[in-house]
């Protein structure tokens, strides 16, 4: 026999040895390689209530100018034709002073209150709210610029039913100027009923029903004397915001207005104002989210 094969040798089966593994390189230290994480952007600050408000209002202001204005000529033109009709039956009175102020009143509840329940209505239904979802806008200001711009509309109308109303049935138009706190503050009350309708209302369909509805009880409350009513109806009238704008009103044809019975219901219309915006934003949070 030959000498022993050295370590490394062909083996007497005519085989190498098996070499011996690989080195197997050490595990990296987590996220070693990986490309770097870039933080997130921060987002924009959220917009604050009044530039935010100012921008809404503007936007629909622009947009209820150009859509709204054959409307607004139908609401005008509605109020005058109730006074024409009224003025064979009412001679003067009591009577002529709550037809000439309900009918100014019902140009802001046709546009502030219909009219906005059925733009609320079909936002919602459409998928608008969306968009404004994403604007980082505070709710109150879509819901208060909205208001206001659709009660800023009907300006041209309750000023032009109220002269001509006063000139029909001969009432004095030294009164007329406590309007700039009627409209407003009617148009805050009756825009917030209105889009909280709006935005509460299960269908688009609905949200027209409880304007029209809301509208017609304006019509018919606003325009007849609180006090020859039945005490059902009274309590009805009593209910609706626009009541409060319309006694306002009426209380200035008076040859001797009580002016604290005028600041007294201009109060009353603002805390209802209030509680409906308040109402309204709610609502439009609520359908926002869903």
């Amino acid at each position: 026999m030959g000498p022993a094969s050295p370590a490394g040798s062909v083996t007497s089966a005519g085989t190498a040895p098996s070499a011996a593994p690989a080195p197997q390189p050490e595990p990296s230290a987590p996220g070693a390689g990986a490309p770097p994480v870039t933080p997130a952007a921060p987002l924009a600050a959220r917009a604050r209530l009044w530039p935010a408000l100012a921008a809404v209002y503007r936007a629909q202001l622009s947009r209820a100018r150009v859509a709204r204005v054959p409307l607004l000529f139908v609401a005008t033109f509605q109020s005058l034709g109730i006074m024409v009709l009224m003025r064979g039956v009412v001679d003067g009175g009591v009577e002529a002073r709550a037809v000439v102020a309900g009918s100014s009143v019902l140009v802001v509840a046709f546009v502030a209150l219909n009219l906005l329940a059925q733009y609320f209505g079909q936002l919602r239904a459409n998928g608008g709210l969306d968009h404004y979802a994403t604007l980082p806008v505070p709710a109150a200001a879509v819901v208060l610029g909205a208001a206001g711009a659709y009660a800023s509309f009907t300006v041209p109308g309750v000023v032009v039913t109220a002269v001509v109303g006063s000139v029909l049935f001969q009432l004095p138009l030294g009164g007329l100027w406590v309007l700039a706190a009627v409209i407003p503050l009617a148009g805050a009350a009756l825009a917030g009923l209105g889009a909280a309708l709006g935005l509460l209302a299960p269908k688009p369909e609905l949200a027209t029903v409880c304007g029209q509805l809301g509208m017609s009880a304006a019509l018919l409350l606003g325009v007849l004397p609180g006090g020859e009513l039945p005490d059902p109806v009274r309590w009805l009238r009593d209910l609706l915001p626009s009541t409060y704008g319309v006694e306002a009103l009426a209380r200035t044809f008076e040859s001797a207005p009580d002016w604290g019975r005028v600041l007294l219901d201009l109060g009353v219309c603002a805390a209802v104002g209030v509680v409906s915006l308040a109402v309204a934003t709610w609502a439009y949070r609520r359908a926002a989210v869903r």
